[in-house]
């Protein structure tokens, strides 16, 4: 399996995995339980050596799985470099450039502003190892919701709703987990919305097959990358694009009341919480999101925008691409699938985002590029 930051021999097998099953979700899920740690530290506590972060004069606990130490060290991905950077107030591209050019500022920047607030506490997410894998700086009000309680929490909610489903793949990365869920059952005719559209990976034809069938997208970070959410997703059946609704998402945000000092022992009653929480929040997506009257009402918005042509595809999708800051690589690709696609509307800009995003190998770049397919449609239309 790629791992993205290759910094470290400690175990970080959630990194870098695209397009995995269920099953294989949940087994590398289990697989890093045991490695993760959590503890919150004051700044004394807390100094940077050579670019690694190092631990002291924190107390061992009893965990379920032994006695746990936290002190010691831990070499940050660049997620945790992001929140040291954010935290301390260091620009984050100057904090990345020391770290390659010249570690001993990186050192003496870091702990110069540790010490000048040696009282203030930090929660800090890491994997045991030699050296541990630090993979974040966080507030020490923040939220834990672990992505293994997440899936238990979102698929005890399908059960009790009794509605069949399949996940369609799931991403992990340093930032987030990405589950995308689809219906078995509920799905919808839409053939204004794919007439003439030609699916760029087989090419079928939407006129053949014009449906659109229900889901959502489940995304959580364990790292402070964003919150907990569900969110509809609607999946094209002819090519497998999927059109995130973004305005209608539950979510939860990852944020608490402030913890003690120590390393953050596993709590049944805190868990049992979240859990109940999230698997209501699941049922009440699943009665709304995985309807046919939800489906065709939002088949019937996206058209009303979709059917505006596009008479300078070239130009619409600069437009689009500055607006909403592709790299060049991306908008070259969308482009290119916005030919193939053959449907020279505003639509037709939507599909090529999403089919795009099918295309690129990186999970989160592939989230966040579905995630403004519709926005991108909106932006055509108008242009």
């Amino acid at each position: 399996m790629a791992h993205d930051n290759d910094r470290t021999a400690a175990p970080l097998a959630v990194t870098g995995t695209r397009n995995a099953s269920f099953e294989d979700l949940v087994r590398l899920l289990e697989h890093d339980q045991e490695a993760k740690i959590d503890m919150v530290a004051p700044a004394s506590a807390i100094t940077a050596t050579a670019g690694t972060i190092t631990l002291t004069g924190t107390e061992p606990v009893l965990t379920p799985s032994g006695v746990t130490h936290a002190d010691g060290a831990y070499r940050p991905t660049g997620v945790a470099d992001e929140g040291i950077a954010e935290k301390l107030r260091i620009p984050a591209a100057y904090l990345r450039r020391m770290r390659a050019e010249a570690v001993d500022l990186y050192d003496l920047n870091v702990n110069g502003w540790l010490e000048r607030d040696p009282e203030r506490r930090f929660l800090l997410r890491a994997m045991r190892g030699e050296p541990g894998v630090l993979r974040a700086w966080l507030s020490d009000g923040y939220r834990i919701i672990d992505h293994l309680d997440v899936l238990t929490a979102v698929f005890a909610g399908i059960r009790e709703s009794g509605h069949g489903v399949r996940v369609r793949g799931a991403d992990l990365t340093e930032r987030r987990m990405i589950v995308r869920v689809e219906s078995e059952h509920v799905a919808a005719l839409a053939p204004e919305l794919l007439r003439g559209y030609r699916s760029p990976f087989t090419g079928q034809s939407g006129d053949e097959l014009p449906l659109v069938s229900a889901g959502f997208v489940i995304t959580n970070s364990e790292v402070g990358a964003g919150r907990y959410a569900i969110t509809p997703r609607l999946v094209v059946q002819v090519c497998g694009n999927g059109m995130t609704i973004t305005k209608d998402v539950f979510g939860r945000v990852h944020v608490g009341a402030r913890m003690d000092e120590g390393i953050i022992p596993f709590s049944p009653d805190t868990q049992d919480k979240n859990l109940a929480l999230i698997s209501a929040q699941t049922r009440d997506a699943v009665a709304m999101f995985l309807n046919h009257d939800y489906v065709t009402r939002k088949i019937a918005d996206i058209e009303r925008e979709a059917g505006r042509p596009v008479a300078r595809p070239a130009e619409t999708v600069e437009v689009v691409a500055k607006q909403l800051r592709f790299p060049d690589s991306v908008r070259d690709c969308v482009l290119t699938h916005f030919i193939r696609g053959g449907q020279t509307t505003a639509g037709g800009i939507m599909q090529a985002i999403t089919a795009t995003a099918q295309t690129l190998t990186d999970a989160d770049a592939a989230h966040e590029l579905e995630m403004q397919a519709l926005p991108a449609m909106a932006i055509a239309a108008a242009a």
